[in-house]
């Protein structure tokens, strides 16, 4: 959810790592059932604030004439490129990547509201009580956003779609 939301695995693994310590930190003591949505909450506020961050400084670097700079420290991390003793069968590992690029390209379309609603009920399996909690809006809109999300990712993967 945090690297559909900012495009940068990095920056997502920073999001969830930051949302995690905000959540032991606030509510170590709750329930175990509330955690999820807690931590959920806390990483689409920590989502919404990193937008509003981005906003602001691209703002000054437009002003100021700066372009956007990457930090060129890709450098490929030896556990992600371990071989897999399980791995599937070559057509088998296309297909699946071409599927899911394309489920990652029509999610990113979606509008931010519905993409969560998506991802929480249906990736993550939070209840409908759950998402509202998360999302901080009403049942009704949980159900409504999910509603449309659903329906507009039909449209944009009818010919994936079971």
């Amino acid at each position: 959810m945090a690297e559909l939301a900012t495009g940068n695995r990095d920056d997502a693994l920073d999001l969830v790592q930051d949302a995690m310590f905000g959540l032991v930190k606030s509510y170590a003591d709750r329930d175990e059932q509330e955690w999820a949505p807690l931590f959920y909450r806390i990483l689409q506020s920590r989502i919404r604030d990193g937008y509003r961050r981005n906003r602001v400084r691209n703002r000054f670097r437009a002003w100021l004439g700066l372009g956007y700079k990457t930090d060129g420290d890709d450098v490929p991390d030896p556990i992600q490129n371990a071989p897999d003793g399980e791995r599937p069968g070559t057509l088998q590992r296309v297909l699946q990547d071409d599927a899911m690029q394309r489920l990652q390209a029509a999610l990113q379309d979606l509008p931010v509201r519905q993409q969560q609603a998506f991802l929480l009920r249906s990736w993550e399996g939070l209840d409908v009580a759950a998402t509202a909690f998360a999302m901080g809006c009403s049942a009704g809109s949980v159900k409504t956003h999910y509603s449309r999300a659903v329906h507009r990712l039909r449209e944009m993967l009818e010919d994936h779609w079971p």
